[in-house]
């Protein structure tokens, strides 16, 4: 018999395909089963070990034994006319049969449950960034579309659920400046990067568009389309079907479009937007003018709406106009954009933000932000206001997860920590407060009110030489006379701090009413910090928002008159069970 047709009549074949085949399901469930069960990832690496050294064993065994009725015998003690290896043969097809089924059902339940490798690198890098486009125009003005393009971009990539977009603050603080891609991947924790150009003649547009991996810094894809401005909304389409391509995202409904309108109109749109976003008194007066004009050409454009109601409601903060007057115009056009459409999400958002800062209407912009959030639960302006508001009417809890949420869609949205920290602070948590508003340091440093957030975090923490020295490098003077009244007091410098409340009590006209109130009641003078509050009320400070909560005001809190305050102003929504 030759030595191949031995090793079948012995089995030798059978026993190392069921050995393979089962120690591949081993592996398998070892794979599965391990991280479960938190254990050491050396732990497959011996398992594997164990079974690769087991195999020729097996096969040694199955040449050099057989299992007769009366046990393990070695083969050459069994005499041929008794041997019962082709019973042995035939249950070990069966086994492997057996073992095989095995395998293919866990083979597809894992295929379904777990995603291939660039289906892992997908799930896991479903992340982007969009930078400003630059503007290669000869007219330096014309920044204005290019800026526009990228942020109507990220605006349209941002409506896919499936996708983590950086905010526009973040991915627009890299304007101007020299950066490493891969710096930006991990400074906004993004996996991808959206960059490009844009050229604009009259009426037509050059614009570029190339996608890029941060941690290897290469390109992935890229455009070119030299079209008219009224193929500009088609570029935008594609650019962000692109994109969804190119990161293999498994979209659970269709692809959002980018919103039509007349391209003259649309240019208007634009340019008010980035004016907008200068924020200064004349930029805003210019940007209100080009927004009714993009109007007066595109009644229906929802987004121009949207704008004019931003745009009004920035006047009435930043006193560039009446600040009823200015928050009354923003509260019709808000109206005006949910009449065209009851679903858009930004709208409630803000219509809800307009009701809280100048109505005092928490209640009815609880309404409006709960739907803002129902329509749009992955918007991050949308989920901070949400964390601001839950935190003012009580439910900090609630805030900080919403904050919390915002934080996870943008790591570096610079509202975002101050917010939570003030939260800890309500919440009485100092030392988390002081880990959320540290942040701050590394993400805006030069920021106005950086610094004051951070000192009051140190404050609570008892840290007050640290509070002290960090209070020195406010940018804002208010904010910086605040916590140096604050600081001072704390360290029992009374002349100091006298000093720093009459240098904020100069200032007091242009908006500081909540801080002098902040202040007197953190010294304990009752009356004169109720003086303070009755004026902020008067005054629309938006600061008193902050009365159920804040700290600093636990002074007055046995007063009739605080909870006299808390009811006038309509804010406790939310009945916390220590009575705060």
């Amino acid at each position: 018999m030759s030595f191949f047709a031995e090793l079948k009549r012995r089995n030798v074949f059978r026993v190392a395909i069921a050995y393979i085949v089962l120690a591949w399901i081993v592996m398998q469930v070892g794979d599965t089963l391990a991280p479960a069960l938190h254990l050491p990832e050396s732990v497959n690496s011996v398992l594997a070990f164990f079974l690769i050294l087991g195999f020729p064993l097996a096969v040694f065994f199955a040449w050099a034994f057989e299992l007769t009725p009366d046990g393990l015998k070695l083969e050459k003690n069994v005499e041929r006319d008794t041997s019962i290896t082709p019973v042995t043969g035939r249950k070990l097809d069966r086994t492997i049969i057996v073992l095989l089924a095995v395998a293919l059902v866990y083979f597809i339940w894992h295929s379904q449950t777990t995603p291939t490798e660039s289906e892992e690198l997908a799930s896991n890098d479903k992340s982007i960034a969009v930078l400003p486009f630059q503007n290669m125009s000869s007219d330096a003005e014309q920044e204005y579309f290019s800026d526009g393009l990228s942020e109507e971009l990220l605006n349209l990539l941002a409506k896919i659920p499936e996708l983590r977009v950086s905010s526009r603050t973040s991915a627009f603080s890299y304007k101007g400046k020299d950066f490493k891609i891969s710096d930006v991947g991990r400074e906004l924790d993004v996996a991808h990067v959206l960059e490009g150009s844009v050229r604009k003649s009259g009426n037509k547009v050059r614009i570029t568009a190339q996608l890029i991996q941060t941690d290897t810094d290469t390109h992935m894809w890229s455009e070119t389309w030299d079209r008219s401005l009224d193929d500009v909304f088609v570029i935008q389409d594609e650019i962000a079907k692109a994109v969804v391509d190119e990161l293999k995202v498994r979209l659970l409904g269709e692809l959002p479009q980018v919103r039509t309108t007349d391209p003259e109109a649309y240019s208007l749109f634009l340019q008010a937007r980035h004016l907008t976003n200068q924020r200064t008194a004349e930029s805003v007066a210019r940007a209100e003018t080009m927004i009714a004009r993009s109007l007066e050409i595109s009644p229906d454009y929802l987004p121009a709406w949207v704008l004019k109601a931003h745009i009004f409601s920035v006047k009435g903060d930043s006193g560039f106009g009446d600040v009823n007057e200015s928050f009354a115009k923003a509260m019709e056009a808000a109206e005006a954009a949910i009449r065209l459409d009851p679903n858009y999400g930004p709208a409630h958002a803000l219509l809800g933000d307009i009701l809280i800062s100048n109505r005092w209407d928490f209640a009815g912009g609880r309404r409006e932000i709960e739907l803002a959030l129902s329509l749009d639960p992955t918007d991050v302006d949308t989920l901070y206001q949400a964390c601001v508001h839950f935190g003012l009417t009580g439910e900090y809890e609630k805030g900080i997860e919403l904050c919390e949420a915002a934080k996870d869609r943008d790591p570096v949205f610079p509202p975002i920590p101050p917010s939570i920290g003030l939260l800890y602070q309500f919440l009485d948590q100092p030392e988390k407060a002081l880990a959320a508003t540290s942040r701050m340091l590394d993400l805006q440093p030069g920021a106005v009110g950086t610094h004051y957030y951070v000192t009051l975090s140190l404050l609570s923490t008892g840290d007050i030489d640290a509070a002290f020295e960090r209070i020195q490098h406010e940018v804002l003077d208010g904010f910086r006379q605040t916590g140096l009244a604050l600081v001072h007091h704390a360290a029992g410098r009374k002349d100091e701090s006298d000093t720093a409340l009459q240098a904020l009590l100069q200032q007091k006209s242009s908006g500081w009413y909540y801080q002098v109130a902040m202040v007197h009641a953190y010294r304990g003078e009752v009356d004169a910090a109720f003086d303070a509050l009755n004026e902020a009320y008067e005054k629309r400070d938006s600061g008193i928002t902050l009365l159920l909560g804040d700290p600093y005001l636990d002074n007055l809190r046995d007063d009739p008159r605080f909870e006299a305050m808390v009811e006038r102003l309509g804010i406790r929504l939310h009945k916390r069970s220590d009575g705060r």
